[in-house]
């Protein structure tokens, strides 16, 4: 079951369970559309991976499986980030 989490680990954008800009990796890091694509260009920094669009769950599961309200908000390193996506632009998230 997927976590779901509430906001966006970089810039800590709300990402509530039906939010379409949410993005997540293999290890369910989890950022909104514009940093997944234009900060970490596709590339999870803390695993590699690339990210998808987190599916939406149905509100009718909401009391039964409960999102996650845990923020984690973790501000990357802007060159950090930069060296990730260096190391990984050009590799398909399949060779990686």
């Amino acid at each position: 079951m997927l976590e779901l989490r509430p906001c966006c680990e970089h810039c800590g954008k709300d990402l509530p369970r039906n939010s379409t800009e949410a993005m997540i990796c293999t290890f369910e890091c989890t950022y909104c559309l514009d940093c997944a694509k234009n900060i970490f260009e596709k590339a999870c920094l803390n695993c590699g991976g690339n990210f998808e669009k987190r599916p939406i769950r149905p509100s009718k599961y909401d009391e039964k499986y409960p999102v996650s309200t845990e923020r984690l908000y973790k501000p990357k390193d802007l060159s950090e980030a930069k060296l990730n996506t260096e190391k990984y632009k050009g590799i398909a998230p399949e060779d990686r």
